[in-house]
């Protein structure tokens, strides 16, 4: 694919005008406080594995409302004391999986939550476990126009709670060092990661890869690809709700997360990628306040560097964790 967007060295300088309201930070800290407020105690299971180097277990937490979130959360099988974690969000539309597949940071060293997307994971992988049980209103098919209505009944209201309250719920386990937690995500888990790293304090990392959910204004029509085009097709039946649907995604704009984001952060953008355009999100990271390195991939598309990039990943947060 051609490159489409912005020349990198206008990228590295990209500061665009981002709506934002007023309320913003009321509406979040009501959001987290609400579903602070629904907590019980995480349901950890230990999981019979083929896996000899690793613990296995099934959790459950409470989300938003006090829903049930589903996860994995391996340890090391010989560690010994509190570890320092890794918090990671799936991208769209799939689930948590199977363990064996999610053993690169356990296998580093260490503990690890791999986070179940609520109503999601009937796309591709090995499935989810986690429903959904909040309805909403008409919406494109997909996620990113479910309750848009509203920020109040958005979908991604409780996507992004659920993984506040993930590391929330981490943070208590006796293996997990609470105070060298990192959270990290590829294209929509790399926007909830943005987003909890705006939400969440005292993190020691966040690594949000090709993160989507950034710059809504520039990306929806810009990309022809899925899923902002969700929000394009909904627009086309819905024409009179542009000013609605564009108020209620800027509660949700990884640019306003990353402005009020406190951990230090590695971003990875590719200069092909035609579903997170890179103005999107760099966008996000010239905003980022915690501090941000930038891996850019000149000739990649979504796939935000793929292993290579992990390699990067795991020296770059090995650095951070030590210097903590």
């Amino acid at each position: 694919m051609p490159r489409f967007d912005l020349p990198l060295e206008e990228l590295r300088v990209y500061r665009p005008r981002v709506v934002e309201p007023s309320d913003f930070d009321d509406f979040w800290a009501q959001t987290i406080s609400e579903a602070r407020a629904a907590d019980w105690a995480p349901r950890v299971t230990r999981v019979e594995s083929v896996l000899t180097s690793v613990e296995v277990n099934d959790v459950e937490f409470a989300g938003f409302g006090g829903d049930p979130i589903r996860a994995w959360y391996l340890v090391p099988s010989n560690s010994v004391g509190r570890l320092p974690t890794v918090v990671e969000f799936n991208g769209y539309g799939g689930g948590r999986g199977l363990p064996h597949e999610r053993l690169a940071w356990v296998s580093a060293g260490y503990a690890y939550l791999f986070m179940d997307t609520r109503g999601q994971g009937s796309t591709w992988g090995s499935g989810g476990d986690t429903p959904d049980p909040h309805g909403a209103g008409v919406s494109a098919p997909g996620y990113l126009t479910r309750g848009i209505e509203s920020p109040d009944t958005y979908y991604y209201r409780r996507v992004f709670t659920d993984a506040v309250r993930a590391v929330d719920a981490v943070r208590a386990f006796d293996r997990v060092d609470p105070d060298r937690i990192a959270v990290a995500g590829g294209s929509q888990g790399g926007g909830i990661a943005l987003a909890v790293a705006g939400l969440q304090a005292g993190l020691v990392a966040a690594m949000p890869d090709v993160p989507f959910l950034s710059h809504f204004g520039r990306a929806v029509g810009f990309t022809d690809r899925d899923p902002y085009q969700e929000v394009v097709r909904y627009l086309a039946v819905h024409r009179d709700a542009v000013e609605r649907t564009f108020t209620t995604l800027s509660y949700f704009d990884g640019v306003n997360f990353a402005k009020r984001s406190t951990a230090p952060a590695l971003f990875s953008v590719a200069l092909l990628d035609p579903i997170c355009p890179p103005s999107t999100v760099f966008a996000a990271s010239n905003a980022y306040a915690g501090g941000a390195d930038v891996e850019v991939y000149p000739f990649n598309e979504h796939d935000g560097g793929g292993g290579p990039h992990w390699q990067w990943q795991a020296a770059w947060l090995a650095d951070r964790i030590e210097k903590r």
